[in-house]
Formats: C-alpha cells, structure tokens, sequence
C-alpha cells in the first residue's frame, strides 16, 4: 500500500508538473504576441488540413494587417454584434454568461454561449471547436493571460485578423477582398455590418449571404454600432 500511494504522489506531482508546463508555454506564447503577429492559429490549421482532406492544393485566404488598416465601421459593427461590453470587462462579462445560462434554460439546449470576443480569441489561438468543461476551463485561463499582458487594442487587432470568416477565409482583409473586393480599411457601414453577422456561423452564413435573419440582423446592428466603444 506505500509503494502504491508513493507512486500515485508521484504521478500527482508530474502531473501537476506537466500541467505548469503547458501553461508557460501557453503564457510564453501571448507575452511573443504582444508584439509579434501570429502566424497561424489552432483553428486555421485545423481548417487547412480539413480542406486539404478534399482537395490536396487547397490554401486558406488570410492577410495580416495592421489596427490602422481596419475600418472603424467594421470594428464597431464586431463590438455590437459579439460582445458590446469589450472595453468595460476583463474578459469574461459575467452579465453575459447568466443571460446566456438563462435563455439556455429556457429552451432546454445550448442555444447561446455569452462568449467575450477575448475568450473566442484565445479559443482561435489555441483550441479546438470541441465543447468540454475541461477546454472550457483552459479558455478561461487563456482568456486571463491575455486580458493581463494585452491591451484592448491589440485583443481586437489580432482577433480581427484571424477570426474565421468563411470556408477557408480568415481575418479582415481576406473577408473584405473576399465578399466585397475592397481593402478592409474602406468597408463602409453596411458591409461591415453583414459580415459581422457572419461570425456566429461563417461557413453557412457566409455561403447564404442574405435571408431573413441575415437581413434583419444586418439591420440591428447598423442601428446600434455607432454607439459602440472601439480602443
């Protein structure tokens, strides 16, 4: 029985030790980007090699550039549409969550996540699409590291940049040459708002373009961008 739970202690510890290690690694990573532009990220390569199971040649469309160089229609339109209170909390908006855990309750399935756009940000960054408490405690993690070594500015910049848009179609300028055949700095109101719209869903939004929902949702947040805070 020691030998047994000598063993198991051990195991804790490396375990434990491992999972310290991993959250360097990921804090390391954030502190890099604070400056540096990522290259890729998890959900990019993840998408890549989906498509590339089709189609061998296929590439993602994605441009990297700078916060200057994005309309500021676009960037309120995304404020409105995901998370209009991104300059007010630290990550998480608890406010969100609840109303989020209420409507779920209400329809008896996960019909809305609350989700912050730091928390997709560190989603994209790192993970994958799989829903768990384990990756959703990670998220949180990630989420708290990036709020602590990042600005406002640069949380929005770097997920403007790779947050997925389409089939294969990542960041603000890939998405506005895509559907508009414009540079993302001169996406006027509307066109900033519709593809706001697409970020809940981009692969069918983005295929359907217009429709009732698209439409009317389009409407909302034209009517209420213009009051939301950018950094």
């Amino acid at each position: 029985m020691r030998w047994l739970a000598r063993w198991l202690w051990r195991a804790l510890l490396l375990a434990l030790a491992a999972l310290a290690a991993i959250q360097l690694w990921y804090f390391g990573r954030i502190a890099y980007w604070k400056y540096e532009n990522p290259d890729d990220t998890a959900f990019m390569r993840q998408e890549a090699i989906r498509m590339q199971r089709k189609n061998p040649r296929a590439t993602l469309r994605h441009q990297w550039v700078p916060y200057e160089r994005i309309s500021p229609q676009l960037k309120r339109a995304v404020i409105t549409a995901e998370d209009a209170r991104f300059t007010e909390h630290e990550g998480v908006d608890w406010d969100a969550v609840q109303k989020a855990y209420e409507e779920n309750l209400r329809r008896g399935r996960a019909a809305k996540g609350g989700s912050t756009i730091s928390q997709q940000l560190a989603k994209n960054l790192f993970l994958s699409s799989e829903k768990s408490y384990l990756r959703k405690g990670q998220e949180l993690l990630l989420t708290l590291m990036i709020e602590m070594l990042w600005d406002k500015r640069r949380i929005l910049e770097v997920y403007l940049n790779v947050v997925e848009w389409g089939e294969g179609i990542f960041g603000a300028e890939a998405a506005a040459r895509y559907y508009y055949g414009v540079p993302a700095a001169t996406l006027g109101a509307e066109q900033a708002a519709r593809l706001a719209v697409y970020l809940p869903n981009p692969k069918r939004y983005g295929r359907l373009r217009a429709g009732p929902y698209l439409d009317a949702r389009t409407g909302v947040i034209l009517r209420y961008m213009f009051a939301a805070q950018i950094p």
